[in-house]
């Protein structure tokens, strides 16, 4: 009987540790479901515009990492980096343009296989593919589907926070009226004046406010690093002199020595022009990006119609005192 007491203390603090044991493991196993619930979907972006909307869609539940973030750098001179395979290698999901535009994605994603990666292709997603315009963030119909898509990989992905995905999805939705709003307007002011550009980087844009773009294979050549052939370049030449055509569009991320020639071109002909970029500018969000450069193009094309109907009124008045 003696020995009674030490086995039942014995017994008592063996079922206390066991329970402390049971809870610590509770509390650990709490601790790490916290901690993945706290945790952040890694996300790579190849474009920033991408990224953004990613940011937007999915706001503190992301962490987004976008690969073209320069505005002042030529995308087309893009190379691959380690640090760029890295975070591939740990995305949980990953956004691109496709289309040609982002070759080295294709690459990267190859050589960094991702057991749960989801991979979203904006070309995919709009039917296009290589040889097409690969500038699809200036088709109004793009931006969309991209974000219905990333929605939906991101309520997969944390099905948890589903209603605020689904609320912010439809924010972003509702925030691109006042892009297609404008869009509207100037198509009802503009549809069918004659413009031009030296890529065809606004090209879908200009397309959906219905302006008629002239100089087609000159684009095509400067976007792609070949050379225009000379009958390409006379012509864009004699658009500029004989204000052919109401603004010019260049891209400001390449300007080439051409560019540069067409530029000086218009300005001495007074052809007003628009600066248009690839990559978003820092400080903006794509709706303001896209606003900010549609207002541009309604300013240079009032001034385009402006210019020319002076210098018609300038040949009525010279043509009546010959």
């Amino acid at each position: 009987m003696k020995k009674f007491g030490p086995m039942l203390n014995g017994a008592q603090r063996a079922l206390k540790l066991s329970k402390y044991v049971a809870v610590s493991a509770a509390m650990v196993a709490f601790g790490h479901a916290a901690m993945a619930a706290d945790a952040k979907i890694p996300v790579v972006a190849a474009e920033n515009f991408y990224g953004d909307v990613v940011q937007q869609l999915g706001g503190e539940r992301v962490d987004v990492t976008s690969i073209l973030s320069n505005p002042e750098q030529d995308p087309h001179l893009f190379e691959a980096s380690p640090k760029t395979a890295r975070a591939l290698q740990h995305a949980s999901l990953v956004v691109y343009n496709g289309a040609d535009y982002d070759p080295w994605m294709a690459k990267l994603l190859a050589a960094s296989k991702g057991a749960k990666r989801v991979t979203i292709v904006a070309a995919d997603l709009v039917g296009k593919k290589g040889g097409d315009n690969p500038h699809l963030w200036y088709d109004p119909a793009t931006m969309p589907k991209v974000a219905r898509a990333v929605s939906e990989a991101l309520v997969a992905a944390d099905p948890a926070h589903k209603s605020a995905y689904d609320a912010n999805l439809a924010k972003f939705l509702d925030s691109l009226k006042p892009v297609d709003a404008k869009v509207a307007e100037l198509h009802g002011r503009y549809a069918g004046v004659p413009v031009t550009a030296t890529e065809p980087v606004f090209g879908y844009m200009s397309d959906a406010v219905g302006l008629t773009m002239r100089n087609l294979r000159f684009q095509l050549a400067t976007m792609n690093d070949t050379e225009a052939s000379a009958a390409d370049i006379a012509a864009f030449e004699r658009d500029l002199r004989e204000k052919r055509v109401r603004v010019l569009i260049y891209n400001s991320q390449a300007t080439e020595a051409l560019t540069k020639r067409m530029l000086k071109l218009a300005q001495q002909s007074k052809v007003p022009t628009m600066s248009v970029t690839e990559t978003e500018p820092a400080g903006k969000t794509y709706q303001t990006w896209m606003l900010t450069q549609l207002d541009a193009l309604g300013t240079a094309l009032a001034s385009g119609d402006a210019n020319g109907a002076n210098a018609a009124a300038a040949s009525g008045a010279k043509g009546k005192t010959q």
